[in-house]
């Protein structure tokens, strides 16, 4: 399968929060494959998971690029594994169901220095694999509003919401209204009970590639072994 983009995601490892997920968004990213959603009762699910399913359950480390030119995805990969060796496990005290803006997320409890760290050291590490982004891409990235650290972080990694104005999440829905936010946080909190994990470690990174309708697939998993 040929890949248009690339990135690095932290996906959960096999187990109840990897199974959570895929089912919660109908995109399984670890096999590659829609799967369906639950609950089945929540009618609207489809259309509120609509934007985040094509990523997969995920937390994005390094954002989405195409390949610089000169680079080829074996060499990525390589390089990514070579990182993830000099690289140790990051933690938090957990995780927990957060409102970002309007949509719904998994957040880590506590202190976040060594994720915050750790997604540093791969957006640095791997940044000459990444091709600079269009006009298109810049424009479409302002539209939202940037401050000015956005803007540098957009400018030098191609991505405004990096190193300082990193936020590690695992995105649960698109936009919400007040009103269906609620309604979806009382689904989502009892089947969350007994799946967020205590401590939460980041053991490993996984190098995702974007097919060519827009979903992400995992490729490889590298444990932090530094």
């Amino acid at each position: 399968m040929i890949f248009r983009r690339y990135a690095v995601y932290y996906t959960p490892p096999p187990g109840p929060l990897a199974e959570f997920g895929a089912a919660w968004l109908g995109w399984d990213i670890a096999r590659g494959r829609a799967v369906p959603q639950a609950p089945a009762d929540l009618a609207a699910l489809p259309r509120l998971t609509e934007t985040p399913r094509r990523y997969g359950f995920h937390a994005t480390i390094k954002p989405p690029f195409a390949l610089a030119a000169g680079t080829e995805p074996g060499a990525l990969g390589t390089a990514v594994e070579a990182l993830a060796r000099t690289l140790p496990p990051a933690r938090a005290a957990g995780l927990r169901l957060s409102r970002i803006g309007a949509f719904l997320a998994l957040v880590p409890e506590g202190d976040n220095t060594a994720i915050d760290a750790l997604a540093a050291a791969v957006v640095t590490g791997l940044d000459t694999f990444r091709a600079p982004p269009s006009e298109a891409d810049l424009a479409r990235r302002r539209a939202a509003g940037l401050s000015p650290v956005e803007e540098a972080n957009l400018m030098r990694w191609g991505y405004p919401y990096v190193l300082d104005a990193f936020r590690f999440h695992m995105t649960l829905s698109g936009a919400l209204a007040d009103a269906e936010a609620a309604e979806v946080e009382h689904v989502l909190r009892p089947r969350l009970a007994g799946v967020l994990p205590r401590p939460f470690v980041i053991g490993d990174i996984t190098l995702a590639g974007e097919d060519a309708e827009g979903r992400f697939h995992e490729l490889s998993r590298h444990a932090l072994s530094g």
